[in-house]
């Protein structure tokens, strides 16, 4: 069976970032840096090693330095040319999609999620989603919406990305009630958003990757308020289960939570390590700290 293909990726940029304040107060949360790259850059990139041609960003106030970062920016260019700087010049055109690739949108109020994604229901323009959260960073040999693009050609309908986390964890995640397993493939036959962990049906939790069916955006029209008041994606999903296929996808590679202060210098110092230039340098900084506190 054939399936539309997967063109078109939300990033959801709306959110305020409070958790990293007081950096954020005056830069977007998804512009923080692991290492040398921000971390919506990474998401971007993700989403073009899938094959996603059309970029889709909810913003909010505050957001401009996201749409600079993927805008041409003339005098660094004709600066950094001047100087003979070609490897930073060649860093810079590589980020820049394609005219007409990107669209800006805004989400006027932070309502959640789901509202994120229900304000790009006419650029999605009735054709299945991506949807990429910067926050969860994915470090994988093929990155990881590559691999549900890849399972999704095989089984169609909604996919999101699953890991299993300590119980005590999940009433941070939208959680999988669980049916039949093949390998990594996992059907859903429900789910709950950031339920008690004595509530919770598995721990098998969603994090940041979505392929979703156009259906979505009209479920997401009227569903009420949910987990902390805001319009949760999980329970517009939750009422597809059962209309189209369903599935859990348990992705190959090491997840990061960016979301958290902790999570995001876990991110920074596995980033580091692997950079061709200065990992090695990072692997001694650590070996000298680990000495030190040993």
């Amino acid at each position: 069976m054939t399936f539309k293909p997967v063109r078109k990726a939300i990033f959801p940029v709306g959110g305020l970032g409070a958790r990293f304040l007081p950096a954020t107060k005056a830069m977007p949360k998804e512009m923080l840096p692991v290492v040398d790259k921000p971390l919506i850059q990474y998401a971007v990139e993700e989403a073009r090693a899938a094959g996603i041609e059309q970029f889709i960003f909810v913003t909010g106030r505050g957001k401009a330095a996201i749409e600079d970062h993927f805008d041409h920016s003339y005098e660094l260019t004709a600066t950094l040319a001047e100087r003979g700087r070609s490897r930073d010049l060649a860093l810079i055109a590589d980020l820049l999609p394609a005219p007409g690739q990107v669209a800006y949108l805004r989400q006027q109020h932070p309502r959640g999620l789901g509202h994120a994604v229900w304000c790009a229901r006419h650029l999605a323009a009735g054709e299945p989603v991506a949807v990429l959260l910067a926050d969860d960073m994915v470090m994988a040999e093929t990155p990881c919406l590559k691999q549900m693009v890849e399972v999704y050609g095989r089984v169609g309908g909604n996919l999101v990305a699953v890991m299993d986390v300590p119980r005590e964890q999940t009433s941070r995640y939208g959680v999988l009630k669980t049916g039949r397993q093949d390998g990594r493939l996992v059907e859903v036959q429900g789910l709950v958003e950031k339920p008690a962990p004595a509530e919770a049906p598995s721990t098998l939790s969603i994090i940041g990757r979505y392929i979703l069916q156009p259906e979505v955006f009209d479920l997401i029209a009227d569903q009420k308020p949910g987990a902390g008041g805001e319009v949760q994606l999980t329970d517009a999903l939750a009422r597809m289960i059962g209309h189209s296929p369903f599935h859990g996808y348990r992705f190959e590679g090491k997840r990061f939570d960016c979301g958290d202060k902790a999570g995001f210098i876990e991110a920074t110092i596995a980033y580091a390590l692997r950079h061709p230039v200065i990992g090695e340098s990072v692997a001694e900084i650590l070996r000298d700290f680990a000495r030190r506190i040993g």
